[in-house]
């Protein structure tokens, strides 16, 4: 007879979730795409096309998996919602670099949402071992995987070679 899988288990949450392997790392699955359509035509942000007016997701992080730099061209918001602390690695298009705590200790510096400004390069990582992070994801307007960009490595440390160790962590070769 099988052990049930404990609710604080990545494993049982992608079972229960519904989550799929995502391109940057970690795991997803969209839950939400609003009917509404915005037309794009006057937004500052260059889209190629309309867009739902936003979209959400589960995403899931388990200790030693990372989220790796990316960016996308609308904000996105995330809710911790379960598992340990992550940290979001960020650098702004002014080659500024932060770091944001997503979790439940605001003695710790830590937040149960953490706003991702459109155009920044981030990923994530857990802060424990032999954890994991499960967090909702809302993008505004609605995510397309035409307005995502996986960094390349040897760019990104090209442009902020001052943020060398961070980019070569949550970079492929």
């Amino acid at each position: 007879m099988s052990h049930p899988r404990a609710k604080n288990d990545a494993d049982y949450w992608i079972e229960k979730l519904s989550l799929s392997p995502h391109p940057e790392g970690g795991y997803f699955n969209e839950t939400f795409a609003a009917s509404d359509i915005i037309n794009t035509d006057n937004l500052a942000r260059d889209y190629k096309g309309p867009r739902k007016a936003y979209t959400s997701i589960y995403f899931l992080l388990r200790s030693g998996q990372i989220s790796r730099f990316h960016r996308l061209k609308s904000d996105e918001l995330w809710n911790y919602h379960s598992g340990s602390p992550v940290t979001i690695s960020i650098i702004d298009p002014g080659g500024n670099y932060h770091e944001k705590k997503l979790g439940t200790d605001p003695e710790n510096f830590e937040s149960f949402q953490v706003i991702i400004k459109a155009g920044c390069w981030f990923g994530a990582t857990i802060d424990e071992s032999d954890s994991y992070s499960l967090v909702g994801c809302f993008v505004s307007p609605g995510f397309e995987f035409i307005d995502f960009e996986l960094a390349e490595r040897e760019e990104l440390i090209k442009k902020y070679p001052e943020h060398h160790s961070i980019i070569k962590k949550l970079t492929s070769p």
